[in-house]
């Protein structure tokens, strides 16, 4: 019996050897002639916020990079629940990448008791990309010139202001603004920040925390105005605005991040040619001049620069939403 089962793995082993020695030259030959067919850039807020011009200027770049197409697709909602699960349960050969902001590969970890995907285990690392801060803006016709004034109103006013929710990251960065403020105010929950911003010029919320991207046209359109910046340094386009730190919130720092992620299991070799694309075209001058116009900071890196990234990130949002006083739902 012990030598029909040694007769038979030998056996077995003979026409299975020449495919084992094989399988790294097979991986080596689709990451060669990888794309083969369109990539899919998905992207789990709408038209209109940094992730959504992120996802379209690296998909320029890098279909004049590869020759093949990179379509963008959004799909918004759910706190992006619906794209985090597409991209998860996508084929794992390159095909389908996910442009994504910290929202849904850190800040809901912070949020959620339960996800519907797992942010570190279904993904796989591509590149990190670049961040941008957030601003606090009200409607232009608001009376609240300053922060200050907006302070005083929650105060005078107990739970009565609202506020434009776009992600689990906005509601976290504003309900630690208001914590540090000693006063509340009700959460709209929107689609993204584009959505909320609508809304917040039209008077249906008081105020919103938002990137920069998803502000701007409607403040510089003068239906809104920018009260501060929830970053460490004053914005480069609007210098005349001071961040929360300056007006005596200690070591309030909120920015948004954009990283590219593939599903998890796809080959490392299409990770890598995907990786080292994407850092190069952020280091390179397109992107400095595509940044520069959104008031980002690139802070480029590969797959392994990426994860720890994440991993850190992951820690902070939940220290950050424990310290805002927000039970996950």
């Amino acid at each position: 019996m012990r030598f029909f089962l040694r007769a038979t793995l030998r056996t077995l082993s003979k026409p299975l050897l020449p495919l084992l020695l094989c399988m790294p030259a097979v991986a080596l030959a689709d990451a060669a002639s990888y794309p083969s067919r369109p990539v899919k850039i998905i992207v789990s807020f709408p038209p209109g916020t940094g992730s959504d011009s992120t996802a379209r200027f690296l998909a320029q770049q890098l279909e004049a990079r590869f020759g093949q197409s990179f379509v963008v697709e959004n799909r918004p909602g759910a706190n992006s629940f619906i794209a985090a699960q597409a991209v998860a349960r996508a084929d794992p050969d390159g095909h389908t990448l996910f442009l994504a902001s910290n929202s849904p590969m850190a800040t809901n970890v912070a949020q959620f008791k339960s996800l519907p995907y797992d942010p570190v285990k279904d993904f796989a690392p591509v590149a990190r990309l670049y961040y941008g801060a957030m601003v606090l803006s009200v409607p232009a016709s608001s009376p609240y010139r300053t922060v200050q004034d907006l302070v005083r109103a929650a105060k005078a006013n107990p739970g009565k202001l609202s506020y434009g929710s776009g992600s689990a990251s906005y509601q976290i960065a504003t309900e630690l603004f208001l914590k540090q403020a000693g006063v509340t105010a009700v959460a709209i929950p929107y689609k993204g920040a584009a959505p909320a911003v609508a809304d917040l010029a039209g008077g249906q919320v008081d105020f919103a925390m938002s990137d920069y991207t998803a502000a701007a046209a409607l403040a510089q359109a003068g239906k809104t105005r920018i009260l501060a910046v929830a970053g460490d340094k004053r914005l480069s386009v609007q210098p005349d605005v001071p961040t929360l730190q300056e007006l005596g919130f200690k070591d309030y720092y909120m920015v948004n991040w954009v990283s590219l992620f593939a599903p998890a299991k796809t080959p490392r070799e299409i990770v890598a040619r995907l990786g080292n694309a994407a850092v190069e075209i952020f280091k390179g001058k397109d992107a400095e001049a595509f940044i520069a116009r959104t008031n980002g900071q690139i802070f480029a890196g590969g797959p392994e620069v990426l994860r720890q990234f994440q991993l850190d990130e992951i820690k902070r949002w939940s220290a950050a939403a424990a310290l805002a006083g927000i039970p996950k739902q």
